[in-house]
């Protein structure tokens, strides 16, 4: 079977920025970041205040009955997402798509906010059970098997959890299912929630949280900040969405993935490298095509650096000519979930022709020498993009991105 065309219809996000993809977009292409002082739980026994949180959220807004128990808040931001996107593409389920669609999401830490009422409860309170519904609601593939049965979805449904690689490797993978037909709709994407106590502890150890604020590229970042919330596309070939009469949002055109085979934390240039250079050769384009990167720039000194290496690598004199942004200074570092917000934001940058900046910029490093779009969003009107996921254990994936064309 011949490969196909695979068309962007729709999307929806939840985060940090905005409870729907208007309100996230206005923040990103106005440089506006998410990031605050953490509401969720109780910030005083941490080294770090800040977060990019859903702040106001209620459960009860979205949900109700049934799911309001089965829900952990990583699954529920997902589904919004996926509301959100199914309204947007005006899909027209039979039950023939419904076994022919896919469902593929990411989440790197699935129910944590669950794990860690159960663990409270177990070893604070010395309770003797937990809640009877604390599986189904951690486990990391929720959010598949409910937007499964929320929409009637009786084809592949599964998740992939590869830390910050997550949502880009489930869009990749879903994006190839319906370029090679194995599926005629995909729903795929990502979602976090890990601003749980004992999970900020975890990272607080890892001393690569800043005590302020997300600052990529700049000489003096200090670290990430963490956020949460949820991204999901749909997909469907491009033929098949014109002759619906859909409108086409963006096109995905590659997909490159690959493993560092180096160390379990520190990044490798040489690896991610190679996920940038199979996206370009499976998109089919040059890397002089390539006009902007929405980068993982996670605001440390280790991964900015290296992220810098890897471009100027793969594209040479190229990368003088390039423009790249982190926008995890806006929305934050949302782990499994980074991918799908950032993919979001890399669309809607082709489609509106701005590109958006690198928020709270300072000052710049000779070690991060690139067109990072400091502070400030700019006009431009690219064809192609890539987006950029590079995760703990050095598993890396990358999308690459064209502009609506007919």
């Amino acid at each position: 079977m011949p490969r196909c065309r695979v068309a962007i219809t729709g999307f929806g996000v939840i985060s940090a920025l905005g409870r729907n993809s208007a309100e996230f977009w206005t923040a990103i292409s106005q440089g506006i970041p998410g990031i605050g002082p953490i509401e969720v739980i109780d910030r005083a026994q941490l080294r770090f205040p800040n977060a990019a949180e859903v702040h106001g959220y209620r459960t009860e807004d979205h949900f109700a009955g049934e799911r309001v128990s089965l829900l952990d808040r990583f699954a529920e931001f997902g589904m919004i997402a996926t509301r959100e996107a199914v309204r947007m593409s005006a899909i027209e389920w039979t039950s023939a798509l419904r076994e022919r669609t896919a469902v593929v999401t990411g989440s790197a830490m699935g129910g944590q906010t669950t794990e860690d009422v159960a663990f409270w409860d177990l070893y604070r309170l010395q309770r003797s059970r937990v809640n009877p519904l604390s599986v189904p609601r951690i486990m990391t593939n929720a959010l598949a098997s409910h937007i499964s049965m929320e929409c009637g979805i009786t084809g592949p449904a599964f998740t992939l959890s590869t830390a910050c690689s997550s949502a880009n490797h489930a869009i990749g993978h879903a994006f190839w299912m319906v370029r090679e037909g194995l599926v005629d709709l995909a729903l795929t994407g990502g979602s976090e929630a890990p601003l749980s106590f004992g999970n900020l502890k975890a990272w607080e150890a890892m001393r690569v949280v800043s005590t302020d604020t997300c600052r990529p590229f700049s000489k003096n970042r200090s670290g990430m900040i963490l956020g949460e919330g949820g991204g999901m596309l749909v997909l469907e070939p491009w033929d098949a969405a014109r002759a619906r009469g859909a409108e086409i949002y963006g096109e995905i055109i590659g997909f490159g993935m690959s493993s560092d085979a180096h160390h379990i934390t520190s990044p490798s240039a040489e690896g991610a490298g190679r996920a940038v250079k199979a996206a370009l050769a499976d998109a089919g384009v040059p890397p002089e095509a390539i006009e902007y990167i929405n980068a993982h720039g996670t605001g440390t000194m280790a991964n900015d650096a290296t992220e810098t290496a890897v471009i100027r690598n793969v594209f040479g004199k190229h990368t003088d000519r390039l423009a790249v942004s982190s926008t995890k200074s806006m929305h934050g570092h949302a782990l499994g979930a980074a991918g799908a917000l950032e993919a979001i934001a890399t669309l809607l940058s082709l489609r509106n022709e701005v590109l958006p900046p690198t928020a709270n910029f300072t000052e710049p490093d000779p070690a991060c020498d690139l067109d990072v779009i400091p502070n400030k969003p700019r006009a431009a009107a690219c064809e192609y993009a890539l987006s950029n996921s590079f995760a703990f254990g050095g598993l890396n994936a990358v999308l690459a991105f064209r502009r609506p064309a007919a």
